[in-house]
This record gives structure tokens, C-alpha cells and sequence, in this order.
């Protein structure tokens, strides 16, 4: 990576001034030079000015419209333009640099996502982060589309407009490397309607899905364990990366965000647990009888006495202690202590056990869903929360989002939306990141924020971008969420159009 200053050109030798000085001088040389478009010239954030960005929307507009040599012009200007951004991209801090990006049905018409991708080029970024798995939808063609969720394009006569595969295509012919963007374990609204899917919802032990807790009812959270949500996820997948994004991105790794004092996850029946699938696996994890016998009552009253204890000895007299994975207890503590005594150590290791549990799941599933492209050698993702994985007091962030155990296999996408109208808490989120990521982990923040302007009490990204390469200049990519929040207006237009 280069250590020049963000506003430093390369050197221009003598001998290429005097090259250049002598072949623009040549009168031969004039009527070519005016069918060409001119030379992008970037600034230090490897952007487009604004006559160039308006120039090559003049040349989209009139290829659409089918003049041959204007169509000519478009497609030597985007080379143009992809190749100066690879040479900014390459000597500029950081290589790469991505947006995050919602499609509509909207842009399925002709020329929409040359445009998107044009202005995505224009804004200095080499990758885009499409969203193709969200809210219950999926971003593959109604006439092509296997799996459970409805596609997000179900306008008549669009049954064939295969909006992920095209905008995958005009990524590439500007140069932009487009990841696949995928919620995980949230499987939307759409999915809790399903009564053969009834059984996946995940459940706490206070009688509610996970279709209660959340404020909008959009985000179904799903049991991680559950046979059938892995297969149809798994599906899902399979036929996102037949169209061969650049990567996946899998967002929405943990489970619900909750409010208030439910926040904290402090007793078992707090926990998304209580599905049968999650159930049968924590039993599972017992090691003998006496094992088995208080983890079931642990789990269906929260807790265990020493009456409990007491009584799991006398059922199983000729085993020693309880015993489940993870559990090795001292040689000199086997059903020697009477059970009031063992007690204490037995309900704190139960209450570990659970919690540990429930964060497997999320490390099981997102493992399932990253072997597919991982096959393929597509690089794989994963989007969390900084403070997701955290301990609050004696309990536990209710997302229980175990970040710090993801495999340094996967790229590590930490969302640093810390809002203090400064940069110094979105670094100390990052530095968080830093310091527990095993060597060899490519470590990639997401940036939440607007270029030039302060946005929902966020400083500009300019300030963001600065702060963070300060921190850590051996970061070799960031992402900014979001195009919606980078051009609202064109957004709008995109979102509440009709197709015609």
C-alpha cells in the first residue's frame, strides 16, 4: 500500500511532459482527439467532478436512446473511468471502498442500473455491496426463483428481468466488484406466514417468537438449529451464487435487537431457546443422565435447588458428577459436596452452557450458509455489531452476536454507527475490532454517513475516513452505508416510481 498523502500526484517525468507537449501539438492528431472523451481526472477521494460525472450522463442518455456513436463514446468513457479508478484506487487509502445498495423493482427499466453504477464509479468507489436477501424477498426472477421467499420483482412481464445477474454485469464493465448482501438468520415476515414453517420461528421460554419483539414485525428471527430453515436458506444461496457475485455478505448474524430491560439477556428464559430443534441439540450436549436431567429442568424452570441436585443423585446413583460438554469439574467435587453446596456452581455453569448454546447456533449457521461460496473460492463475509457480543453485568447483549468466535477465514464487516457527533467513538469501536481479530483477519468497516455534510448527528465522511486512517492505515478496505443515504433524492425517485 502506498504511504503518500490522499493528495499527491505521481511524478511526471521530463521526458513525458516533453512526450505529451509534442504529440498534442501534432495538427494530425486534432480530429481524433476530438472523438475522444477527455481524460478523468479524480480528486483525492478518487471521485469524478461534476462535469465529468455530467458528461458521461449526457453520453448514457443519448445511447439509450440509440445513437450508435454516442453508445461508442458511453462504453470508452466507462473504461476510461473504470481504469482511472483502479490507478486512484491503487495509491489512494483505502483500496477498497464500497457502498451498500438497495435495488427497487423501478430499476428494472432500460438504462437504471447503468445509471446507479455510474454514479457509484463517479463517487470513488471500486465495490458495491447489493442487497439480494431482505425483508423476506429475494433479488432472483420470479420465472427463476426455487426457493420460499418471493422475489423482490414480481411486476407482470418482469418474470424473466433478472435484476441481481444484470447488475452483477454492469458492475463489472466498470470495473466495481459487486458482493451478494444477505440477512442470515432474519428470514422476514414473509417466512413466519408459512404454517409448514411454524416450527423454525425461534422462541423464548416466555411464550414469544421472535415475530413479537421486534417493533415493525418485518424481522422473523428463525432457530438456527432447525433442519428446515438451514435447507432453505442453503437453497437460497446456491442460487444467489449461480449468478457469481464478487462475495456474500451475510448481515444479521445473532438474534433480535430488543428494548429496554430486555435488552440485557440475563436468565435462560431469556434466551431463544425454546424451539423444539434449539431444545433437542442442548440435550444433546449432556454427557451422562445426571447431565441430561438438569439441563431439562434448568431449562423448563430457569433455574435448579438443591432439592434438583439432590434428586438427579438419587436417580442416577452410579454416575458421579453432571456432567455436558464443556464441563469438567474438579476430581475432588464428584457428589462428595452435599447439594446445597454444589448448587451455586452447578446453575452458573447451567446458565453458561445455555448462553454458549445459543451463540453456537449462530456460528453453526453462518458456517453452513459461507460453504457454498467457499467452495466456489468466493470470499465470505460477515456483518456484526462492534458491542453485539457484549456482557452487561451478569447478563448478556440480547443479540448475542459472537463475532469475536467468527473464523479469520471470513472477511470481518463491523458496522462502526457509533453516534456521539464525533469520530472518536466510531474509532474506539473499530480499535475494538482490532484488537481481538486473529492475525490474517481482513477486517473491513462499514461507515455510516454522507460526504460533505453531517447526517443524523454523524459527522461527514471525509472526518470518518480521516479519523479511521489515523487509527488503523493497515486497513485495506471500508465501506459507507449507504447509496440511499449518499443521494436520498435519486433514491426516492428509485423507490416510489412506477414501471412503465
Amino acid at each position: 500500500m502506498s504511504n503518500c498523502p490522499l493528495n499527491v500526484a505521481k511524478p511526471i517525468f521530463f521526458w513525458q511532459r516533453l512526450l505529451a507537449a509534442t504529440i498534442f501539438s501534432s495538427s494530425l492528431l486534432i480530429p481524433f482527439l476530438k472523438t475522444q472523451p477527455a481524460a478523468a481526472q479524480l480528486t483525492e477521494y478518487c471521485q469524478l467532478s461534476a462535469p465529468q460525472a455530467q458528461e458521461k450522463e449526457n453520453l448514457r442518455l443519448s445511447a439509450l436512446r440509440g445513437e450508435q456513436k454516442e453508445k461508442v463514446r458511453y462504453q470508452q468513457l466507462l473504461q476510461q473511468h473504470s481504469q482511472a479508478l483502479q490507478e486512484c484506487r491503487n495509491r489512494t487509502w483505502p483500496q477498497l471502498q464500497a457502498i451498500w445498495l438497495r435495488l427497487y423493482p423501478c430499476d428494472v427499466q432500460p438504462g437504471a442500473v447503468d445509471q446507479i453504477m455510474d454514479r457509484i464509479v463517479n463517487r470513488g468507489y471500486n465495490e458495491v455491496y447489493l442487497e439480494v436477501f431482505y425483508d423476506g424477498q429475494v433479488l432472483l426472477p420470479t420465472g427463476a426463483n426455487p426457493t420460499v421467499w418471493p422475489s423482490v420483482i414480481r411486476t407482470p412481464g418482469t418474470e424473466k428481468t433478472d435484476l441481481l445477474a444484470t447488475a452483477i454485469q454492469k458492475g463489472r464493465e466498470r470495473g466495481l466488484k459487486v458482493y451478494a448482501w444477505m440477512f442470515a438468520t432474519n428470514f422476514g415476515y414473509t417466512y413466519a406466514q408459512r404454517p409448514d414453517r411454524e416450527g423454525a420461528i425461534a422462541r423464548n421460554g416466555k411464550g414469544q417468537t421472535s415475530l413479537y419483539v421486534v417493533d415493525n414485525g418485518s424481522q422473523v428471527f428463525i432457530d438456527p438449529y432447525n433442519v428446515e430453515a438451514k435447507r432453505d436458506y442453503y437453497q437460497m444461496v446456491q442460487e444467489i451464487l449461480r449468478r457469481r457475485p464478487d462475495g456474500l455478505l451475510l448481515d444479521y448474524v445473532r438474534y433480535p435487537r430488543q428494548a429496554g430491560s430486555d435488552s440485557i439477556a440475563s436468565k435462560v428464559t431469556d434466551l431463544w431457546l425454546y424451539s423444539e430443534a434449539t431444545q433437542q441439540a442442548l440435550f444433546r450436549r449432556a454427557l451422562n443422565y445426571k447431565g441430561l436431567e438438569l439441563i431439562r429442568r434448568f431449562l423448563s424452570k430457569g433455574y435448579v435447588t438443591p432439592g434438583d441436585v439432590g434428586e438427579v443423585d438419587k436417580l442416577y446413583p452410579q454416575e458421579g458428577e453432571p456432567l455436558w460438554q464443556g464441563r469438567n469439574p474438579p476430581a475432588e467435587q464428584k457428589s462428595i459436596l452435599p447439594p446445597t453446596q454444589r448448587q451455586p456452581q452447578l446453575q452458573f455453569e447451567l446458565w453458561q452452557l445455555a448462553v454458549a448454546h445459543a451463540m453456537q447456533g449462530i456460528l453453526d449457521f453462518v458456517a453452513l450458509a459461507a460453504y457454498p461460496a467457499q467452495q466456489q473460492r468466493i470470499p465470505v463475509g460477515a456483518v456484526f455489531f462492534p458491542d453485539g457480543n457484549q456482557m452487561v453485568g451478569q447478563g448478556y447483549d440480547s443479540r448475542l452476536q459472537p463475532w469475536d468466535k467468527f473464523p479469520n477465514t471470513l472477511e470481518w464487516h463491523p458496522m462502526a454507527y457509533a453516534n456521539c457527533a464525533g469520530a472518536d467513538c466510531i474509532k474506539a469501536q473499530v480499535q475494538r475490532v482490532l484488537n481481538v481479530a486473529k492475525p490474517g483477519t481482513q477486517v473491513i468497516p462499514a461507515l455510516a454517513g454522507k460526504w460533505g455534510e453531517s447526517i443524523s448527528n454523524r459527522p461527514p465522511l471525509e472526518v470518518q475516513m480521516q479519523a479511521l486512517r489515523q487509527l488503523a492505515p493497515q486497513l485495506r478496505g471500508v465501506s459507507h452505508f449507504a447509496y440511499s443515504w449518499q443521494d436520498p433524492q435519486h433514491d426516492n425517485q428509485r423507490k416510489f416510481c412506477r414501471v412503465q
